[in-house]
């Protein structure tokens, strides 16, 4: 069943640019799939974000740092993933960009907002609770608590629902 968006073009905060991080995950598709469907209603831009981290592995005596090689390796990678995810997005009407950074999460997808001078930040959440959320941290709610922008969540369940 098809979903229908429906937009007020008299809307108080036109939306120009909208940044939508991803990571590869079925929330963070459909999050993509919904801002270029408002992107499409508003005549707005999308650009398309993902951010890697560098593993790093401490012991006591050191640490384990990856090789330039290793380093070079995981940015071909995730550049080529990025442009796999975007490229299906690519036949439509709406302009789509794609940024890759290193980095944390929640300050790459901050900093590149900022940076593009975005309207709104749509991202999708996982909905992680109690261990979990403690262990891995919840990147949607670091970018809510962070970001001078509109941030837009899309909750797991809800994007399940289509």
């Amino acid at each position: 069943m098809a979903r229908r968006l429906l937009v007020s073009l008299d809307m108080a905060i036109p939306f120009r640019r909208i940044l939508v991080p991803i990571d590869f995950t079925e929330v963070s598709a459909h999050a993509l799939d919904w801002a270029i469907e408002l992107a499409a209603s508003v005549g707005a831009s999308v650009t398309v974000l993902h951010s890697y981290a560098i593993p790093v592995v401490g012991y006591p005596d050191g640490a384990l740092i990856p090789t330039p090689q290793v380093v070079t390796g995981l940015a071909e990678a995730a550049q080529k993933a990025l442009e796999t995810a975007v490229a299906g997005h690519r036949r439509g009407s709406v302009p789509l960009e794609t940024v890759l950074r290193e980095g944390e999460a929640w300050e790459v997808i901050v900093s590149v907002a900022d940076d593009l001078d975005a309207d709104l930040i749509v991202v999708g959440t996982h909905g992680r609770h109690g261990l979990a959320r403690a262990l891995l941290g919840s990147v949607a709610e670091h970018v809510v608590r962070t970001s001078h922008r509109p941030v837009l969540t899309l909750s797991a369940p809800l994007l399940a629902k289509k």
